[in-house]
């Protein structure tokens, strides 16, 4: 897995079958004839591991210089964007395709954030790339208060992949805008105010959709998501009650468990602390709940099996409906299922989606039942951008591509493969705690050691988060404390991506033990 390279020489030296000559690309030939492209840039270890090869050769980069980029981004850039940035050192974004990412230096990125679980399909896709120019060269604006095709085409194409009664659409340009509305239809629908979700979640940051959003950092001190309550989540590895086998996971936590198979302790204790909710901070009549399959931004955080089918069962009965937050599990990121929803063998009353329905172009959807709908019409909304004509060209040749690409099943099966690896280094390495997530949705918590549980410190997490960026991968991290690694690529990436990333992943976790 690993191959020694001097580094007076750099990395491309030992990539090559010639020499390589400065500032950017070095390129060799694969038995197939294929011309492969092969970052060139000088390592900080004399023994990283060697990155897959590509076949796309990027465009080289002639445009704006590092520096006033960064003096722009100081200067004319909210300073909310500086203070997202990640790394150190950034990463100054070129060109994508598929799962790679180069930099402006001609540095090549494994990309497995995907733009936060955005690019589904693959950067650039060809099929997606070429259904956006059709569409640009015929038609890129209009509203819905016309009739056109795309618009109907695709609402049909969606609507197909639900089971019934999902079967009508409302779209708009986020996730954020989704979840905002889907809190209207549900008041409106219901006649109650109060609405419910786990702590730890995400679901937007409009100042309707931070109610829903339980996470400090997201917070302001400003008043906002009236009527929304948190209740405990069913975090079988850091929450109070956990065991052995929890979850709907290729792995299971550490804990021990005593449960009889098909008898869950966990699940029966924090469905108890849902009710206790409902005792204590709601009213007897809700309006919805509010649930991640399983938690984005938390941390790949899943619930015991039978969680949501059992809350469901408790909001239904207090006059609530149940909205599943699909923004980063649906289109198939969890393999099993195209939804995160089916995999808890529940049928929700509303969908939401964003980010890998459009493979990164800005989109969201509302899907819900008839009878829902029409609750909507009580008053006028309109949405000038939600549904035009090149967003529904984009996101229809995502779903051809989806299926042409056989895309859901590689995310289980190159998914199923990758946690299962993590989970070697789990038990090779006392501060990682939990390995977890279905198919291409994967959380690893970092913890100071298993015993404990408690989270690794932030300056720890930016020193395996840096070095594996410079070691050519790219991942994110979440959870409440910032101490789970994310790792949700495209659903493109290979099993030879994995073994690279697990050897780079690795290699970090020893570089930082060794210093420790």
């Amino acid at each position: 897995m690993y191959k020694a390279i001097s580094s007076r020489s750099g990395r491309c030296a030992a990539l090559t079958r010639g020499s390589c000559s400065r500032p950017s690309l070095a390129y060799f030939h694969r038995a197939s004839g294929a011309l492969c492209q092969k970052s060139a840039f000088k390592p900080t270890s004399t023994d990283v591991p060697e990155m897959p090869p590509c076949n796309f050769t990027p465009e080289k980069y002639t445009g704006m210089s590092k520096d006033r980029m960064i003096e722009i981004r100081r200067q004319n850039c909210n300073p909310m964007t500086m203070k997202v940035t990640y790394y150190k050192k950034p990463v100054f974004i070129h060109q994508g395709y598929m799962q790679w990412l180069w930099d402006v230096d001609g540095r090549r990125y494994l990309d497995l954030f995907a733009g936060v679980a955005t690019v589904s399909v693959g950067h650039c896709h060809p099929k997606v790339a070429a259904a956006a120019e059709q569409q640009l060269k015929k038609l890129w604006h209009t509203t819905n208060i016309y009739v056109y095709p795309t618009l109907h085409e695709y609402c049909e194409k969606l609507a197909s992949h639900f089971p019934d009664p999902l079967k009508v659409i409302y779209l708009t340009n986020s996730g954020s805008e989704a979840n905002d509305l889907a809190i209207l239809m549900a008041r409106l629908h219901t006649g109650n105010y109060d609405i419910i979700t786990l702590r730890g979640s995400y679901h937007g940051g409009s100042p309707q959709t931070i109610g829903l959003t339980s996470n400090a950092a997201y917070k302001y001190p400003v008043a906002s998501g009236f009527g929304c309550t948190n209740t405990m989540c069913p975090d079988v590895f850091r929450g109070p009650w956990g065991g052995s086998h929890c979850r709907d996971s290729p792995v299971q936590t550490i804990r021990e468990c005593t449960c009889a198979q098909g008898h869950c302790m966990a699940n029966q204790q924090y469905i108890a602390q849902l009710k206790e909710t409902f005792a204590t901070s709601v009213p007897n009549r809700i309006a919805a709940f509010f649930g991640e399959p399983i938690q984005g931004v938390g941390g790949a955080v899943q619930y015991p099996k039978n969680y949501l089918k059992e809350a469901y069962k408790l909001v239904r009965e207090r006059g609530g409906i149940c909205v599943a937050d699909e923004v980063q599990t649906g289109f198939g990121r969890t393999g099993s299922h195209f939804w995160g929803f089916q995999g808890h063998d529940v049928i929700p009353d509303m969908v939401t989606m964003a980010k890998g329905i459009g493979n990164g172009f800005p989109m969201g959807a509302v899907v819900t039942t008839p009878e829902i709908a029409a609750s909507f019409s009580k008053g006028l909304h309109f949405n000038t951008f939600g549904g035009n004509p090149l967003a529904c060209a984009v996101a229809s040749s995502v779903l051809d591509t989806i299926r042409e690409d056989d895309t859901q099943q590689n995310s289980l099966r190159v998914g199923t493969y990758l946690i299962t690896e993590l989970a070697k280094l789990r038990d090779k390495y006392e501060i990682i705690g939990d390995v977890r997530g279905k198919g291409l949705q994967i959380g690893v918590e970092m913890v100071r050691d298993k015993a404990s549980r408690d989270p690794l410190p932030p300056e720890a997490m930016a020193e395996i988060f840096e070095d594996v960026k410079d070691m050519g991968v790219l991942i994110g991290k979440g959870a409440l404390y910032g101490q789970t690694f994310r790792i949700k690529p495209p659903m493109c990436i290979t099993k030879e991506d994995a073994d690279f990333f697990v050897a780079v992943f690795d290699k970090s976790v020893r570089n930082y033990m060794e210093k420790r």
